[in-house]
């Protein structure tokens, strides 16, 4: 009999699935709207509860009905501007060590001393 460590069952579990399409979250949306349950629409669909309910609070923060997070369009900006920010420092830290580098080679720093 084939037994698996405790971390493959959990990494199995957590694996992630496809985004569901927008069309289908919005249709979810639309669903909740017009008085049905998540709890209604999780059983006939595959989406969880939680997820129908976080599909329908982003959509009135997208409609500007709830001011408790970040609409979609923000929550995009900010992807974005992290991404950018981690290139930055990415950037700045190359460019940095290729100063450093420079520096030694043309012997306006001393060199390190290895034996530390």
């Amino acid at each position: 009999m084939d037994t698996y460590p405790v971390e493959k069952a959990v990494f199995a579990m957590q694996q992630h699935r496809d985004a569901y399409p927008p069309d289908f979250r919005w249709k979810m949306v639309e669903l909740v709207q017009a008085r049905r349950t998540p709890e209604e629409l999780a059983k006939e669909f595959e989406p969880t509860v939680q997820t129908i309910r976080k599909w329908v609070e982003q959509a009135e923060r997208d409609a500007d009905k709830r001011h408790d997070g970040l609409t979609s369009a923000e929550r995009q900006e900010f992807t974005r501007l992290k991404r950018e920010n981690r290139q930055l420092k990415l950037e700045r830290e190359i460019l940095s060590k290729a100063a450093a580098w420079f520096a030694r080679e043309t012997e306006t720093l001393p060199k390190r001393n290895t034996n530390s």
